[in-house]
């Protein structure tokens, strides 16, 4: 446990000092293992021929190539006066194009906002919820609906899939700080996203993992209790699946899941091992404009008692029933 809050502690440090209107200096032509971010997602543009790259922080990069990347931009803006406060932490962003619209699914915590206290860890007021632009370049602005998720809940990781049944939804996880065993949720959106509709509905536990693991204050190994971002994904040949994030012991690691019935609803199959190598996680899936299927995450590690996380690339064959990692893929 200690690790994990220590470098959500990290996260959080990060966010804020950037939602408080600390901008970072703008550059052009950075090569990808020169960005700082956690939580990296990409969006491949077609209309404008630009990649978008977001993350935690509230802050966009854009490239042509995936080599070289311009920026950062701030693209949110939150309304000041809603539960989210004046300098909300923003977490995870994820830019989705759907329909004619661009919208932009991202955690947002209010740190003056205090929801419960469970085990020690104070919880602040955090959940998942969607803004919206009419350009991938932003600005992303809120929509009618102030409240996604239960006010109650901490939520986060939103994000964005079209199920068999034509409908929206968002998947997300609650925070395993308040049940200490991390659920992974969806709920329907309304039809163009500005709010959501029916009642949430667990899909698995971190503790379904058989993967992730951890050792307790009597010294047992357990399931681990964190779920983190989630991403979904059919593949060439129709089938669902999930990539999401925890922990084997102290590496941050990403596994996958596969839906037997082909729908949200599962039931949810865990893989028995990770997919990507220790200490690389929080990814997505996109398709390069070149073809390739790519999955961009995160590396994690501890430099001098300080955690360091660099977007990365990997290589994916969706060509069977489950994806394979055929490795690192280095931008040209």
């Amino acid at each position: 446990m200690k690790q994990c809050v220590s470098i959500l502690s990290f996260v959080m440090f990060c966010s804020s000092i950037w939602s408080q209107g600390w901008k970072p200096e703008f550059k052009e032509n950075i090569p990808l293992d020169s960005i700082r971010l956690s939580d990296p997602a990409i969006l491949a543009d077609k209309k404008t021929s630009t990649y978008y790259m977001t993350g935690t922080g509230g802050l966009l990069w854009k490239s042509k190539d995936l080599a070289k990347w311009t920026g950062p931009f701030v693209v949110a803006k939150t309304d000041t006066e809603s539960w989210m406060g004046s300098r909300p932490m923003i977490w995870a962003a994820e830019l989705h194009q759907y329909k004619d619209r661009y919208y932009y699914f991202a955690t947002f915590t209010n740190r003056e906002v205090v929801i419960d206290t469970i085990k020690g860890n104070v919880i602040n007021r955090r959940a998942s919820h969607v803004l919206v632009s009419e350009s991938p370049d932003g600005p992303y602005v809120p929509m009618e609906d102030e409240m996604y998720l239960p006010p109650d809940l901490a939520t986060l990781d939103g994000t964005f899939w079209i199920d068999t049944d034509g409908k929206p939804y968002m998947v997300y996880c609650e925070e395993w700080l308040m049940n200490w065993n991390g659920t992974m949720e969806k709920i329907e959106l309304k039809p163009d996203l500005s709010g959501t509709e029916g009642k949430r509905k667990v899909m698995f536990f971190a503790h379904d993992s058989p993967w992730s693991k951890e050792q307790d204050q009597f010294g047992r190994i357990v399931p681990n209790k964190v779920t983190d971002g989630p991403y979904l994904f059919n593949t060439q040949t129709g089938k669902l699946g999930m990539i999401w994030t925890s922990w084997v012991f102290s590496d941050y690691v990403q596994g996958v899941a596969y839906s037997e019935s082909g729908t949200l609803d599962g039931p949810w199959i865990q893989e028995k091992n990770p997919i990507t190598p220790p200490n690389f996680g929080h990814g997505m899936l996109f398709r390069s404009f070149d073809g390739n299927l790519l999955m961009s995450a995160h590396s994690h590690k501890s430099v001098n008692g300080r955690y360091i996380r660099i977007p990365h690339l990997f290589e994916v064959d969706d060509s069977g029933d489950k994806i394979v990692i055929k490795g690192l893929y280095q931008p040209r």
